[in-house]
Protein backbone atom coordinates (compact mmCIF):
# COMPACT_ATOMS: atom_id res chain seq x y z
CA UNK A 1 0.00 0.00 0.00
CA UNK A 2 1.41 3.53 -1.47
CA UNK A 3 1.44 6.29 1.57
CA UNK A 4 0.60 9.68 0.62
CA UNK A 5 3.60 12.77 1.91
CA UNK A 6 1.83 13.76 4.86
CA UNK A 7 1.76 10.24 6.21
CA UNK A 8 5.37 9.64 5.67
CA UNK A 9 5.95 12.61 6.88
CA UNK A 10 4.41 12.15 10.13
CA UNK A 11 5.34 8.77 11.06
CA UNK A 12 8.82 9.86 10.06
CA UNK A 13 8.89 12.36 13.27
CA UNK A 14 7.07 10.35 15.59
CA UNK A 15 9.80 7.83 14.73
CA UNK A 16 12.40 10.57 15.38
CA UNK A 17 10.25 11.67 18.49
CA UNK A 18 10.51 8.57 19.68
CA UNK A 19 14.32 7.65 19.62
CA UNK A 20 14.78 11.61 21.17
CA UNK A 21 13.05 9.80 24.03
CA UNK A 22 15.18 6.94 24.17
CA UNK A 23 18.00 9.20 24.48
CA UNK A 24 16.80 11.54 26.73
CA UNK A 25 16.00 8.44 29.15
CA UNK A 26 19.23 6.74 28.53
CA UNK A 27 20.32 4.44 31.23
CA UNK A 28 20.35 3.79 35.38
CA UNK A 29 23.37 5.32 36.94
CA UNK A 30 26.48 3.20 37.79
CA UNK A 31 27.39 3.42 41.09
CA UNK A 32 29.75 2.31 44.01
CA UNK A 33 30.51 3.10 47.43
CA UNK A 34 28.38 2.26 50.53
CA UNK A 35 24.54 2.09 50.67
CA UNK A 36 24.29 2.59 54.25
CA UNK A 37 23.21 5.61 56.70
CA UNK A 38 26.48 7.66 56.90
CA UNK A 39 27.59 6.19 53.78
CA UNK A 40 27.96 7.84 50.40
CA UNK A 41 27.70 6.67 46.70
CA UNK A 42 30.08 7.38 43.95
CA UNK A 43 29.07 7.81 40.09
CA UNK A 44 29.74 8.77 36.88
CA UNK A 45 28.08 10.06 34.24
CA UNK A 46 28.17 12.95 31.57
CA UNK A 47 30.53 15.85 32.22
CA UNK A 48 29.32 18.63 34.12
CA UNK A 49 26.23 16.64 34.62
CA UNK A 50 23.78 18.65 37.35
CA UNK A 51 23.47 15.95 40.32
CA UNK A 52 19.77 15.51 41.76
CA UNK A 53 19.18 13.95 44.93
CA UNK A 54 15.69 13.01 45.61
CA UNK A 55 14.57 15.95 43.28
CA UNK A 56 17.02 18.79 44.68
CA UNK A 57 19.56 19.83 42.65
CA UNK A 58 22.53 19.54 44.94
CA UNK A 59 26.26 19.29 42.93
CA UNK A 60 27.49 18.88 39.83
CA UNK A 61 29.59 16.09 37.83
CA UNK A 62 33.29 16.90 37.34
CA UNK A 63 34.93 17.69 34.38
CA UNK A 64 35.32 13.71 33.65
CA UNK A 65 32.12 13.14 35.09
CA UNK A 66 32.76 11.83 38.76
CA UNK A 67 30.61 12.60 41.37
CA UNK A 68 29.70 11.94 45.04
CA UNK A 69 26.40 11.92 47.07
CA UNK A 70 26.45 11.02 50.80
CA UNK A 71 23.62 10.15 53.36
CA UNK A 72 23.78 11.51 57.10
CA UNK A 73 23.39 9.31 59.62
CA UNK A 74 19.48 9.39 60.37
CA UNK A 75 18.67 9.78 56.60
CA UNK A 76 15.61 7.71 54.99
CA UNK A 77 16.39 4.79 53.26
CA UNK A 78 14.81 5.49 50.27
CA UNK A 79 16.39 7.50 47.32
CA UNK A 80 16.63 8.83 43.95
CA UNK A 81 20.03 9.94 42.25
CA UNK A 82 19.52 12.00 38.94
CA UNK A 83 21.94 13.11 36.43
CA UNK A 84 20.55 15.80 33.90
CA UNK A 85 22.62 16.93 31.04
CA UNK A 86 20.77 19.25 28.56
CA UNK A 87 18.12 16.89 27.72
CA UNK A 88 19.42 13.46 28.66
CA UNK A 89 18.62 11.97 31.79
CA UNK A 90 19.68 9.01 33.91
CA UNK A 91 18.31 8.15 37.51
CA UNK A 92 18.91 4.98 40.06
CA UNK A 93 16.90 4.51 42.79
CA UNK A 94 18.95 3.38 46.19
CA UNK A 95 17.66 1.89 49.21
CA UNK A 96 20.18 2.29 51.95
CA UNK A 97 21.08 0.01 54.83
CA UNK A 98 20.07 0.21 58.14
CA UNK A 99 22.71 1.80 60.64
CA UNK A 100 23.79 0.41 63.51
CA UNK A 101 24.89 2.97 66.35
CA UNK A 102 25.83 2.04 69.99
CA UNK A 103 25.91 4.18 73.13
CA UNK A 104 29.37 5.53 73.79
CA UNK A 105 29.95 6.83 77.26
CA UNK A 106 33.45 8.82 78.29
CA UNK A 107 34.18 9.92 81.91
CA UNK A 108 36.88 12.36 83.22
CA UNK A 109 36.61 15.19 80.59
CA UNK A 110 37.26 18.48 82.03
CA UNK A 111 33.94 20.47 82.59
CA UNK A 112 35.06 23.44 80.55
CA UNK A 113 34.85 20.96 77.14
CA UNK A 114 31.52 19.73 77.94
CA UNK A 115 28.99 22.20 79.29
CA UNK A 116 30.78 25.44 79.45
CA UNK A 117 29.89 28.65 81.38
CA UNK A 118 32.20 31.08 81.07
CA UNK A 119 31.03 34.45 78.68
CA UNK A 120 34.49 34.52 77.10
CA UNK A 121 34.58 30.56 76.51
CA UNK A 122 31.24 30.74 75.18
CA UNK A 123 32.07 33.46 72.88
CA UNK A 124 34.85 32.13 71.52
CA UNK A 125 33.18 28.78 70.74
CA UNK A 126 30.52 30.65 68.64
CA UNK A 127 33.51 32.75 66.75
CA UNK A 128 34.67 29.59 66.28
CA UNK A 129 31.91 28.11 64.99
CA UNK A 130 31.34 30.24 62.00
CA UNK A 131 34.96 29.79 61.69
CA UNK A 132 34.38 25.96 60.41
CA UNK A 133 31.03 26.86 59.01
CA UNK A 134 32.96 28.93 56.69
CA UNK A 135 35.82 26.25 55.90
CA UNK A 136 32.82 23.50 55.41
CA UNK A 137 31.03 25.41 52.98
CA UNK A 138 34.25 24.89 50.21
CA UNK A 139 33.30 23.68 47.17
CA UNK A 140 36.24 23.11 45.25
CA UNK A 141 35.71 21.76 41.52
CA UNK A 142 37.62 18.48 42.03
CA UNK A 143 37.03 14.74 42.17
CA UNK A 144 40.19 13.52 44.34
CA UNK A 145 38.02 11.23 46.16
CA UNK A 146 37.15 9.36 42.90
CA UNK A 147 40.02 6.73 44.18
CA UNK A 148 38.42 6.47 47.28
CA UNK A 149 41.31 6.75 50.16
CA UNK A 150 43.74 5.84 52.20
CA UNK A 151 44.20 5.64 56.31
CA UNK A 152 45.40 8.67 57.81
CA UNK A 153 47.31 6.84 60.48
CA UNK A 154 49.75 3.80 59.76
CA UNK A 155 47.42 1.57 62.12
CA UNK A 156 43.73 1.94 62.08
CA UNK A 157 42.49 1.35 66.18
CA UNK A 158 39.19 2.21 66.48
CA UNK A 159 38.37 3.50 69.85
CA UNK A 160 35.13 4.97 68.89
CA UNK A 161 32.64 4.03 66.20
CA UNK A 162 31.41 6.67 64.21
CA UNK A 163 28.02 7.75 65.09
CA UNK A 164 27.57 6.03 68.72
CA UNK A 165 25.31 7.68 70.82
CA UNK A 166 27.67 10.09 73.10
CA UNK A 167 27.15 10.15 77.04
CA UNK A 168 29.49 12.95 78.57
CA UNK A 169 30.48 12.43 81.67
CA UNK A 170 27.00 11.02 82.12
CA UNK A 171 25.02 13.49 80.20
CA UNK A 172 23.23 12.07 76.98
CA UNK A 173 24.99 14.61 74.20
CA UNK A 174 24.63 14.82 70.17
CA UNK A 175 25.67 11.91 68.21
CA UNK A 176 29.33 11.16 67.82
CA UNK A 177 30.09 12.42 64.16
CA UNK A 178 33.85 11.23 63.96
CA UNK A 179 35.58 7.83 64.73
CA UNK A 180 38.49 8.10 66.87
CA UNK A 181 41.55 6.28 66.14
CA UNK A 182 43.72 5.54 69.14
CA UNK A 183 47.63 6.55 68.46
CA UNK A 184 50.48 7.31 70.60
CA UNK A 185 51.43 12.00 70.84
CA UNK A 186 52.88 13.22 68.24
CA UNK A 187 51.88 9.62 65.84
CA UNK A 188 52.08 11.40 62.08
CA UNK A 189 48.47 11.89 60.34
CA UNK A 190 48.46 11.75 56.39
CA UNK A 191 46.21 13.12 53.84
CA UNK A 192 43.57 10.34 52.42
CA UNK A 193 43.69 11.61 49.46
CA UNK A 194 44.52 15.03 47.58
CA UNK A 195 42.56 17.89 48.65
CA UNK A 196 42.59 21.70 49.30
CA UNK A 197 43.29 22.91 53.05
CA UNK A 198 40.33 24.95 53.98
CA UNK A 199 41.38 25.47 57.26
CA UNK A 200 44.58 24.60 60.35
CA UNK A 201 43.82 25.46 63.74
CA UNK A 202 46.46 24.62 66.32
CA UNK A 203 44.19 25.67 69.37
CA UNK A 204 40.03 25.27 69.40
CA UNK A 205 38.38 25.04 71.89
CA UNK A 206 36.68 21.47 71.39
CA UNK A 207 39.14 19.92 68.50
CA UNK A 208 42.23 21.73 69.81
CA UNK A 209 45.05 21.33 66.58
CA UNK A 210 42.41 20.93 63.58
CA UNK A 211 42.01 20.80 59.97
CA UNK A 212 39.59 20.69 57.46
CA UNK A 213 40.54 19.10 53.46
CA UNK A 214 38.20 19.92 51.08
CA UNK A 215 38.48 16.76 48.67
CA UNK A 216 35.78 18.39 45.76
CA UNK A 217 32.38 19.05 45.25
CA UNK A 218 31.75 19.56 49.30
CA UNK A 219 33.48 16.66 50.76
CA UNK A 220 34.90 17.77 53.35
CA UNK A 221 37.47 15.75 56.02
CA UNK A 222 38.46 17.44 59.54
CA UNK A 223 41.34 15.91 61.59
CA UNK A 224 40.95 16.91 65.41
CA UNK A 225 43.10 17.21 68.48
CA UNK A 226 46.01 17.79 66.75
CA UNK A 227 49.35 18.39 68.76
CA UNK A 228 50.65 19.74 65.83
CA UNK A 229 49.27 21.35 62.89
CA UNK A 230 51.89 20.59 59.52
CA UNK A 231 49.53 22.83 56.88
CA UNK A 232 48.07 26.04 55.81
CA UNK A 233 44.80 27.26 54.82
CA UNK A 234 45.15 27.65 50.65
CA UNK A 235 47.79 24.56 50.44
CA UNK A 236 46.91 21.87 47.94
CA UNK A 237 48.16 18.47 49.84
CA UNK A 238 48.36 15.01 48.29
CA UNK A 239 47.63 11.49 49.40
CA UNK A 240 49.79 10.60 51.70
CA UNK A 241 51.66 13.88 52.35
CA UNK A 242 52.07 14.72 56.42
CA UNK A 243 49.04 17.17 57.79
CA UNK A 244 49.37 16.97 61.02
CA UNK A 245 50.62 15.09 64.25
CA UNK A 246 48.23 13.30 67.11
CA UNK A 247 47.47 15.25 70.23
CA UNK A 248 44.74 15.26 73.26
CA UNK A 249 44.09 18.95 73.10
CA UNK A 250 40.42 20.11 73.17
CA UNK A 251 37.62 17.55 74.58
CA UNK A 252 39.90 14.38 75.13
CA UNK A 253 40.93 12.21 77.37
CA UNK A 254 43.72 10.66 75.54
CA UNK A 255 45.70 11.13 72.53
CA UNK A 256 43.95 9.96 69.43
CA UNK A 257 42.99 11.60 65.90
CA UNK A 258 38.94 12.01 65.66
CA UNK A 259 38.28 11.72 62.03
CA UNK A 260 35.31 13.46 60.80
CA UNK A 261 33.92 14.04 56.88
CA UNK A 262 30.69 16.06 56.21
CA UNK A 263 29.09 16.61 52.72
CA UNK A 264 27.09 19.54 52.18
CA UNK A 265 26.42 19.58 55.48
CA UNK A 266 25.51 15.67 55.77
CA UNK A 267 27.85 14.30 58.49
CA UNK A 268 29.22 10.88 56.72
CA UNK A 269 31.31 7.94 57.98
CA UNK A 270 35.33 8.79 56.47
CA UNK A 271 35.85 5.10 56.87
CA UNK A 272 33.79 4.30 54.68
CA UNK A 273 35.53 5.67 51.95
CA UNK A 274 39.08 3.59 52.69
CA UNK A 275 36.85 0.29 51.09
CA UNK A 276 36.16 2.94 47.79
Amino acid sequence: MNLDRRTLLSGLAATGMAATAARARDTSLQLRGAAVQGGHLIGRTWPRALIFLDGEALTTASAEGWFIVGFDRDAPLDHRITARSGSREQSSDITLRQGRFPSHSISGLPPATVAPQDPEVLARIREQAVIKAEAYASRLDADYFRDGFSPPLETLRVTSAWGSQRILNGTPAQPHYGIDLGAPEGAPITAPAAGLVTLAERDFHFEGGLVFLDHGQGLVTAYLHQSSVEVSVGQTVYRGQLIGRVGARGRATGPHLCWRMKWRDRNLDPSLLLRA
